[in-house]
């Protein structure tokens, strides 16, 4: 089907087709001759061809996300989601690819999509990068990591050298949870995830821990692993009360951790926040269902994506960048634990 099979339904030139479908600027066209369009389109099935666009627009409409090792769970699925929603508002396709093993190299998704643009959420080599470039793609971005070998045009404000600001800081989570606590707990623990491709994301928020510790001159926070198995969660709290001081409030890597925090907690026969006060993040829907339930920072996950996207757009339309992550709203959802 093609759009000269659309204007002969709808009794219209392809020209017409054409800027109705691709919503061509500085056209008047009547509004019944492109309900016309739409409806022919509709009734053959017809749709513009990518290939197409991306010859007229110079670049294609898709934006490749390139997810690390990470579980895709709650969290991560809804910024998938809202990611998707957000670019398709700037008529761009958001295609996700696991780095899991054993999916197919990357380089060899990049190469068969030649996408618009790539944000990834962790870093990658800098020699991928730099083969992205080379190949045409202007705009690589990265949320998190030391974004060592990030590529965009034009250069941001105010960042020198080849190394730049992650999109998108951890810290200030840790930070939050910590202000939280500190005005009524004198040593704070920190819970850590068991996963190693975890630390982009845990260290800094554990900075942020420090960091307000340091500020309100408490003692360094007291960092314990803590696996998902109920076990290792007690032995992690029975060192915490043990300490000199013990610790009296923990701030756990995300709600999953922090459920397990509780969870030991109840095996031994104590609770929170009376025992023990435990703050998490995510605030994902199992955390208000706990007993007690789960005091959580909260991230607005429909902001950061509509903001990521609209970096990467401002990036795509070289426009001048800010230098500064994205501004990360949060707030604590309170409940009972802390």
């Amino acid at each position: 089907m093609t759009s000269g099979d659309v204007a002969r339904e709808a009794g219209v030139s392809r020209a017409t087709v054409s800027y109705v479908l691709n919503d061509t600027p500085h056209q008047k066209i009547a509004e019944a001759t492109r309900r016309r369009v739409w409806d022919a389109a509709a009734r053959l099935g017809y749709a513009p061809s990518a290939a197409a666009r991306a010859l007229r627009t110079g670049r294609s409409d898709i934006v490749l996300g390139v997810l690390p090792d990470w579980p895709i769970q709650h969290v991560l699925g809804r910024l998938i989601q809202l990611l998707t929603n957000a670019f398709a508002e700037h008529e761009l396709t958001f295609l996700v690819h696991s780095s899991a093993q054993p999916a197919r190299p990357l380089r060899e998704v990049w190469r068969a999509l030649t996408p618009a643009a790539v944000l990834a959420l962790n870093e990658f080599p800098e020699a991928e990068a730099d083969a992205m470039r080379t190949a045409g793609i202007e705009v690589v971005m990265t949320m998190h990591g030391s974004a060592r070998g990030d590529v965009r045009f034009p250069p941001v404000s105010g960042e020198r050298g080849d190394v730049r600001s992650p999109l998108v800081s951890e810290e200030p989570i840790g930070a939050t949870q910590a202000r939280h606590l500190v005005d009524s707990h004198r040593r704070i623990g920190y819970a850590y995830p068991d996963l190693p491709r975890l630390d982009v994301l845990a260290q800094p928020r554990l900075d942020g821990v420090r960091r307000v510790c340091a500020e309100r001159g408490l003692p360094e926070p007291d960092v314990r692993t803590v696996p998902l198995e109920l076990n290792g969660a007690v032995a992690a709290v029975k060192s915490w009360l043990a300490a000199d001081p013990p610790v009296t409030g923990i701030c756990a890597f995300n709600d999953d951790i922090a459920m397990a925090v509780l969870m030991a907690l109840q095996s031994l026969g104590l609770r929170a926040p009376h025992d023990l006060a435990v703050i998490g993040v995510d605030d994902i829907p199992s955390s208000a269902l706990l007993r007690p339930s789960l005091t959580t920072v909260v991230r607005d996950t429909e902001t950061l994506a509509r903001s990521l996207a609209r970096r990467v757009v401002d990036a795509l339309d070289q426009k001048e960048l800010p230098a500064d992550p994205i501004e990360d709203p949060l707030r604590v959802q309170v409940r009972d634990s802390a």
